[in-house]
């Protein structure tokens, strides 16, 4: 395989970066007939992270399709990174994988060898969460892009939503922030080793663990924070559960490098479209602009925000810690006020 092969380099944007903003899908979808049926458990109209349909009273399929171009270049990288950032939208619903199908677009110029290496991280990741990759699409196009289409089942009464959060609710976050603003360096060069084996190794890490150890309790809503950000995702389940929400920004684990490059202006066109759509509900008090920069940058392959009661919440960080990249208490929900968030 040509070793010299950057695959970033051969797509104009990277990851999550690359998704429609969240203000124009909702637009797009706004008007599109859907059939009622009363086992369509989770559809389209919250926003929510994947589809869910009721089989019986005790078992519901999940369904999500995930992808996007090369946001590393090592093709084998960019394969597990694709594959668990499509794999999270399972664990977030609080289901589990089951099967999955490659969806992939390649340009014809594209080694044989590395196209292999892609399917080959997202087949190993995919194994790592006991899913089978049981075939797929692929069709050519000038820029590379990879990604699952993942099917998974959960109880019906031990379904999560992105909505449903409660007065009281503690939130817990389980990853950290900056990936975005990390992304946009590394494209540009300036990262150092370090940093990028960082920035890869939280990408690659499975919500799988986050989502075991919160089925163990009681769970009102969650998501995965991704491409619209940590203040896109939360701004999206207060408004679907009525609710407002108190921020701790000083509880919030920012990438330290990642809070550099911000304060420097180097930061992903994604997160101009992701303070474009929630802003107007963000109250940032006395924040830093750049520590808001990245609680609006898109993350990819992030962590799992749950909303828990506040009685359980000191033991769901503990039963945390140490199984996640980090377990971090930042937030509460509140009554609704005339902002959705609250920075503090």
């Amino acid at each position: 395989m040509d070793e010299d092969i950057k695959l970033t380099k051969l797509a104009n944007c990277a990851g999550c970066g690359a998704k429609v903003g969240a203000g124009v899908l909702a637009k797009l979808l706004s008007d599109l007939p859907t059939l009622h049926d009363d086992d369509l458990l989770v559809g389209f109209d919250k926003s929510d992270d994947a589809a869910v349909y009721r089989l019986s009273d005790e078992r519901a399929l999940v369904q999500t399709l995930d992808f996007f171009p090369p946001i590393a270049d090592d093709p084998y990288t960019f394969g597990q990174i694709a594959a668990t950032n499509a794999l999270s939208d399972i664990y977030a619903m609080g289901g589990e994988p089951k099967l999955a199908l490659n969806i992939m677009c390649v340009p014809k110029s594209m080694p044989k060898e590395a196209v292999h290496e892609i399917l080959r991280g997202g087949y190993e990741k995919c194994a790592e969460a006991g899913a089978i990759i049981c075939g797929g699409h692929s069709i050519y196009d000038d820029e590379p892009k990879y990604g699952l289409s993942v099917t998974g089942f959960v109880n019906p009464n031990n379904l999560w939503k992105n909505h449903g959060a409660k007065v009281g609710d503690v939130l817990i976050l389980t990853k950290p922030i900056g990936i975005g603003v990390l992304t946009t360096a590394h494209r540009g060069e300036l990262l150092e080793q370090e940093t990028q084996d960082l920035m890869i190794r939280l990408m690659t890490t499975l919500n799988k663990s986050a989502r075991d150890i919160l089925s163990k309790f009681e769970v009102h809503a969650c998501t995965d924070v991704t491409g619209f950000s940590f203040l896109g995702h939360l701004y999206e389940m207060c408004s679907g559960s009525s609710v407002s929400a108190e921020v701790n920004v000083n509880g919030i684990r920012l990438i330290p490098e990642a809070l550099e490059f911000a304060r420097i202006g180097i930061l992903p066109e994604g997160m101009y479209r992701n303070r474009t759509f929630a802003e107007h509900a963000v109250d940032v008090g006395e924040t830093e602009l750049a520590i808001c920069d990245l609680l609006f940058d898109p993350q990819t392959s992030g962590g799992l925000l749950a909303a828990v009661p506040e009685k359980d919440a000191d033991a769901v960080l503990q039963a945390l810690e140490g199984n996640v990249p980090c377990a971090q208490r930042v937030g509460r929900i509140v009554a609704k006020r005339d902002k959705a968030i609250y920075l503090l």
